[in-house]
Formats: structure tokens, sequence, C-alpha cells
């Protein structure tokens, strides 16, 4: 008889209230929670960016100044250790990764020879340097690529710490900046978010430096003529930008202010930086301004002059005001910059995901109605199949989502939209397990001498059907999570985490719940439904029309190849880069006509607009522009400037070429990666027969999928990757169940020929298959239609993937074991029982 101790019992029942206390602060506000202990109150989920709004931003550094700093560093030590050795020089000048020199006196090149050796042997700026000798004197110094990697890596490390301060100064306090890569700088800010705004305060190197006017000529005589290798052209900041001839060496830089702040004068209105130098920069000011009254100072900012103010005395005092033609904000920016300090080389935005505020509400409204509409459906199947145990699925089912929440809150988890989607995935899946019991129980009841035993039997022969089932949805949703974007590592957390729990509640909090129920009410048998007395006695002849079923769906797959390679997927800017933006008109409905008309002016190449979500929102599409990262930036700041004065931008995406090659090689990488582990697992768990029927059913899902995408021109980005994983573990989940009671059966009756023993397994299997696929699509019905239209193309491709897994299941992976001669015809013409030698012990269903 199924029997519980009393201190499994206890315990089962002490983790069920443990998880409500940890998952309940999840459902009160800040001030409620503020009364929690610290323990409890920390413990939650967090709301992903595509939830509460917030701005992903990744920035790179950019390697080509990191090649400009290092060359101009390496010219000036050549030029200083030259000059110090008294050797005369000609011709120094740095180009790409290359510094030559010739020295003037043939004499005296080992000379130079042993001095630049003798340089490259002492400081951090040498490494990666080598030395080559010329004829006639010609030397030359090349920065090796693995010297410039080191300092690409170096600059990211010391920009971490200045990106934070500048968000912080900024204002904003929910942001996580953290590494990503040699090169870089994952930043995410949750909350309302000027992103513009708050990109240009991170990509600006912000280095200020004051330096001297070279006033030998004026800056357009030394663009017409040769000036002095001490010294730059630069340009200023007006419109039209004016030439300056400026000397090199700097005497105060940014590192040296204290005390920066942003004014703006009452009178003028106009804006400038105040400043306070330390003592060091105090004592160079004054001491270089006294040496040169009457001369003009230069104010470099980012390689631009922003003023050049006339010395008419020495300035002693160390402090100063720089005026800026910036607007407001811009000079507040700017002394946030200044304050953080300068970054070492420019950060450039290789990838942007924004959410207003207002779109991530709207998300957990529809996903909330998604869940809660899916609890309903699955709930009333359920107690219409089962009754009493039917509401005991759930009643599982119910702790279940609540044991996630537990589970998600004690490891800090991140909630997304996608990850919203998984749980409602989970709530038609959970109940599989019941399903796969509930219809053990009913077939054993036929065997048993009691209704007792034949509920243990139900437990304990479905437990290793129920283990193989989830295992290959569980590595889909471990690949997944290694995917990369947040999105799909939300989803990948919450599928994976309800699985474990599924299995674990089914065998605990169900199993003692039936068991109490035993105790008490000593049922005689499973209560039946008219669904029920559908698939009690079938004995449909699948295999009868196996090769029909076979042929049409390899006519279907090769249709799917065909249109796959002559038409194609309509790739997402996931893969292929571009923008993707949604706005919502402040007044009215949005004028799809005149947004193409307005976009279409700015000449971003293709552009697509449509309606989504209401006559108020638009989805605006803008392909990839071919001109690198900042290209990709520059379109969608275009598009900002050019909308916001009549919508409101509810989300945009930015994805660069970088981005998307990496993301296009690690979804491939994905699947392949997917794909391996789960067939690895039926092929140890199974006959290799069995995983050559996995193998062909699983490219049959796969291709069908990528047909459905070319069909109906459904955008191809991470999610449909997700989708299309997670539905190879579900048909896989299927297909496992049928292979277990074939298994089985092979062991019970070693003469039946194969097609009827096949036959008979998806009969005595088919309730569970159908029922499964039943509460399964309630589900992703719910999420289908209240979702909200950024899930709905995944719910729409997941409707679609389960009932191809079923079919895929019965009508492919079964017939392959006949092709590929499971039980092979023994001389006598029987079927041979030596297979049945080979077959693992276990208990199947």
């Amino acid at each position: 008889m199924l029997h519980f101790s009393r201190w499994k019992t206890l315990l089962i029942w002490l983790v069920a209230f443990a998880a409500v206390v940890i998952a309940a602060p999840n459902l009160l506000s800040e001030a409620q929670r503020a009364s929690l202990p610290d323990w409890l109150r920390n413990d939650r989920v967090m709301l992903g960016l595509d939830l509460q709004g917030g701005s992903h931003i990744v920035l790179k550094v950019e390697r080509s100044d990191i090649v400009k700093d290092r060359l101009e560093e390496a010219v000036a030590n050549v030029r200083n250790a030259l000059r110090g050795a008294g050797i005369r020089y000609t011709g120094l000048t740095g180009n790409d990764r290359t510094v030559t020199v010739r020295i003037t006196d043939p004499a005296e090149t080992q000379k130079a020879v042993d001095r630049l050796k003798s340089l490259m042997m002492t400081g951090d700026s040498a490494a990666g340097l080598a030395l080559q000798q010329g004829g006639e004197g010609q030397l030359s110094l090349q920065i090796s690529d693995a010297g410039i990697t080191a300092d690409v890596a170096s600059a990211r490390t010391r920009s971490l710490d200045i990106v934070g301060r500048r968000i912080a100064g900024f204002g904003y306090e929910n942001f996580l900046v953290r590494p990503d890569g040699d090169d870089r700088i994952t930043v995410r800010v949750l909350g309302l978010v000027d992103a513009e705004r708050l990109k240009n305060l991170l990509n600006q190197p912000a280095k200020l430096s004051f330096h001297l006017i070279d006033e030998s000529m004026s800056g357009q005589e030394a663009l017409n003529g040769r000036w002095p290798a001490t010294s730059q052209v630069l340009y200023s900041l007006d419109d039209p930008p004016v030439p300056y001839l400026v000397d090199r060496t700097a005497f105060v830089t940014g590192s040296n202010m204290v005390d920066i702040q942003s004014v703006v004068d009452p009178q003028t209105q106009d804006v400038s930086i105040t400043y306070r130098l330390d003592a060091e920069g105090t004592q160079r000011l004054a001491e270089a301004t006294a040496r040169n009254i009457g001369k003009h100072l230069a104010v470099v900012f980012d390689d631009q002059v922003m003023s050049a103010p006339a010395i008419d005395a020495a300035i002693t005092n160390g402090e100063g005001r720089i005026s800026a033609n910036f607007s407001e904000d811009g000079v507040r920016d700017l002394a946030v910059m200044l304050r953080a300090g300068a970054l070492p080389a420019t950060l450039t935005s290789v990838e942007e995901r924004s959410v207003s505020p207002r779109f991530g509400a709207d998300s957990i409204f529809s996903g909330l109605i998604a869940g809660f509409s899916a609890v309903v459906l699955v709930a009333a199947l359920m107690i219409a199949l089962y009754r009493i145990l039917g509401l005991v699925a759930v009643v599982s089912l119910f702790f279940n989502l609540i044991l996630i929440i537990a589970v998600l809150s004690l490891a800090g988890a991140t909630l997304t939209l996608p990850g919203i989607a998984g749980i409602v995935l989970i709530v038609g899946m959970a109940v599989d397990s019941n399903v796969l019991i509930y219809e053990r129980i009913r077939e054993e009841e036929k065997t048993a001498h009691s209704f007792a035993q034949a509920v243990e039997r139900g437990f304990s022969r479905a437990f290793a059907t129920i283990v193989d089932a989830n295992v290959t949805i569980f590595i889909a949703a471990v690949i997944l999570f290694f995917l990369g974007s947040e999105s799909i590592r939300g989803f990948a957390v919450t599928l994976a985490v309800g699985i474990l729990t599924t299995v674990l509640t089914a065998f605990t909090l169900t199993r003692s719940i039936v068991a109490v129920w035993l105790a008490r009410r000593h049922p005689r048998h499973l209560s039946k439904s008219v669904l029920t007395h559908l698939f009690e006695h079938a004995n449909i002849r699948f295999m009868g029309i196996r090769r029909y079923v076979f042929t049409a769906s390899a006519a279907i797959s090769l249709i799917a190849m065909a249109a796959f390679a002559t038409v194609g997927l309509q790739l997402g800017i996931d893969f292929t880069g571009g923008s993707l933006i949604e706005v919502t008109a402040k007044q009215g409905n949005a004028d799809i006509a005149d947004l193409r008309s307005r976009l279409n002016d700015l000449n971003l190449g293709e552009v697509g607009v449509e309606r989504t979500g209401g006559p108020a929102n638009a989805r605006i599409r803008i392909a990839s522009q071919g001109g690198g990262e900042n290209a990709e930036q520059s379109a969608a700041t275009l598009v900002r400037g050019e909308l916001e004065a009549d919508y409101d931008f509810r989300r945009v995406e930015v994805v660069g070429p970088a981005i998307s090659g990496e993301l296009t090689m690690m979804a491939t990488l994905g699947v392949v990666a997917a794909l391996a582990a789960i067939l690895l697992y039926i092929w140890i768990r199974f006959e290799w027969q069995f995983a050559i029927g996995a193998i062909v059913a699983t490219l049959h899902d796969v291709i069908i999928m990528l047909g459905l995408f070319v069909l109906t021109g459904i955008e191809f980005n991470l999610t449909s990757i997700a989708a299309v994983l997670t539905i190879v573990g579900y048909s896989l989940n299927d297909t496992v169940v049928v292979y277990d009671r074939m298994r089985e059966n092979l062991k019970r009756y070693t003469k039946m020929p194969l097609p009827i023993l096949i036959d008979a397994s998806i009969n005595q299997t088919l309730s569970r298959t159908v029922l499964t696929a039943a509460t399964t699509l309630l589900a992703l019905l719910a999420l289908y239609l209240f979702g909200g239209d950024v899930m709905r193309s995944f719910a729409f491709a997941m409707l679609f993937g389960v009932a191809l897994g079923t079919f895929s299941s019965i009508y492919i992976a079964a017939p392959v074991l006949i092709v590929f001669r499971l039980r092979p015809e023994s001389p006598d013409g029987q079927e041979s029982n030596k297979t049945d030698a080979g077959v693992r012990s276990g208990t199947v269903v």
C-alpha cells in the first residue's frame, strides 16, 4: 500500500510552507517589505529589463584609439631617447603600428639601436615592441597585436569603474556594470532612462587638457604647409570648425581638476564649467601662464579645442571657468564625465536594448493574464478528466508555481518576459507527470489485486519514464541559458527550474496527498470520465499507413528545405544587425504612411513600418547600415530625432554587426549542442535504433519548423531559437514515453511482430500523449491570446510545434525502428528474442 511516514509528510509540508514564506514577499510593496527581516526582504525575484523598463547597453573599447595612443607614445619615447643620447635623426614618423626613424650619421646607428633596445626593456609601454634595422640608418619599431590586445584589456578594466561613476553621477541608482570578454563592458540601467543621453555620457573618453597655442603659424597655414613635429592641428567645436596649431605637451589634465561644477549665468543664461586644480595642477598652470603672457591657451576636449582664451596674466589661484558651446544638459553631462574621470579610449555602443517602464508594465499585465488563464484552463481539464485526483494535480500545480517563485527568489534570478512565457509553458507541461502517473494507475487496475496496489505500482513504474521524458527538455533549457541573451536566459532558467520542481512535487506532494486520500476514503477505482473512455480500448493501426505518412512527411520536408534554401528565413536583427523600434503616438493613432514617408527621407536604406499591439502603436525595422557599429547607432539616433516630438519610444533594439555575428554563431552552436546532448542521452538510455529514430524525428521537426517560419514570414530571432529547441525537447519527451513502453513490451512479448508491438505501445500511451498535448496547447493558447504582441510569434510557433512533436513521436520516430530492424527476423521467419537479452532493466510506462 502507498505509505508515507509521518516525518516525510511533515518534511514535505514544511518545504511547502517555506516556499510560501519565501515567495510571498514578491507580492508586497517596497514599503511592506521594509518591515520584514533582511534575509526575507532581500530574497526575491528581480524583474528584468523588459518588465520594469531600462536600458541594456554593450560598450566596446575602440581598438583604433588604443593603437593611436600607443603609436603616439612610442614616437614620443623614441624622440626623447634619441635626443637624450645626443643622436641626430630625421624622418621620425608613426604610421599604423610602425614607428620609423632614420639616423643621420650611419656611424651612430648601432648606438641608436642599443639605446632603443634599452628603452624597450623598461616600462610597461615598451611591451609588445619589436625593433628592426634597415639600410642607411633606417630603424623601425613594430607594435605587435599581442601588445595592442593587452592594452585593450587593460583599458577595459580601467574603464569599468569610470563608467560606474558616470552612471551614478547621472543620478541613476539601480544599475549594473560588468566586464564582457576582453574588450567589452555590459551596462544595465533599470527604470526610466534617457538611453540616447546615457550612451553619449558613456561613449566619450572626456579627456580634458590645457595646452599652449603654437603661434609660429596659424592653423590654416599649418594645413597648407608643414608644421613642427612638436605640435598638432586640432579643430574647434564651432560650426564650421576652425583649425588650431596646438602644442602636443599638456601641462594640466582632467586628473588635476577637483570640485568640478556646471553653472548657468543668471543674466546671460550662458553655461560653463567651473573647476579648482589640485596643488600640482595649480603650480603647473601658474608656471605656464607666467612664461607665456600674451599668448593663447588651448582647452582641449577629446582632441577638439573647446576654447582658446588669451593669457593676460599668470593664473596662480588654481581656479577657472571653461565656457562651452553646449546646451545646459550637455554641460551638466560634461561635468559628470570630468568628475568621473577620463576613459582610456572611446567606448562604442555595439548593442542597445531599451524598454520604457510603461511597456514593461503592459508586459507584466499581459503575462499575468496569460498565466491565470492557463491555470484555469488546465485545472478545468484535469478536474474534468480525473475528478478528485485532478484536484490533487491542481493543488500540486499551484504549489509547484509557488516553489518555482521561491527557488528563483533564493537564487536572486531575474524574471523576464520570456521567463513568464516559460512559467506559462510549465503550467501546461507540469501536469504531464500527473497524467503519466494516473494513466499508469488506470492500466495497473486491470492486473492489481487492489486499487491501493495499482496506485503504488503507478507511482513506482512511472518514475523512470517521467525522469527520462523531462531530461530532454532540461538539456534544451541548459543549452539555452548559454546563448547569451538576458531574455532567453530568463526563459531557460524558469523552464529548467520548473522541470525540476515538477518532478519533485509529483513524487512528494502529489504522492503524499494521494496516500492520505487512500487511507481516508478507501476508493476502489480511479474516477472515469467521457474523455478517458475514448482511449480505454484504443486499437488504432498506426503502422498500417506508415509508408504513406512517411512519404508525405518526406515530401513536406523536402519542400520546406527547398523553401529554406530559396526563399530563406526573415532573420531578425539579432542575426542581421540593424534596429527595431516600437513607438506610440502621443496623440491619436500612429500614421503608418506618414511614418514611412518621414523615415524614407532620412536615407537609411530599407525601412519597414507596421502596426503592432493597437492603433496607436507602430513597429519600425531598419536594415543594417553596413557601416560598422557607429552606423547602426547613428541610424537609431536619426529616427529618435525625427519622431520624438510626436511619438513615445516603447522599445528600442539596436544590434551592431559584431554582436549579430556572435549571436548567429552562438545560436548555431547552441542548437547543435542541444541536439547532440539530447540524442546522446537517448543513445545511452536505449538501443542504437531508438537513437536513430530520435535523430530522424528531431530532424523532421526542425526542418518542418523552419519551413513554418519561411511560409508564414514570422521573424526568426533568438526567441525563435528558444521555441525550436523547446519543441525538440518536448517532441523527444513524448517520443521517450512511447519508447519506454516499447522497451517494456519487447521484454514482455518476445514473439510479437514489431509493427504490432509498436501499435500496441502507442495505443497504450495514447491517452497520455493526447492529454499532455491538450494541457500544453491550452497553456500556449492562453499565452498566444493574452501574452502580448512580443510573445505572440513565440506562442504560435510553440502551438504548431507541440502538434508537430506529437505527430512525429507516432509517425516518424516509431516507423524508423522497423526500418532499422529493432527486432531482426531469425532464419525460421519468427521474430528473434535476442534483442530482449540486451534490453536494459528498468521500470517504464
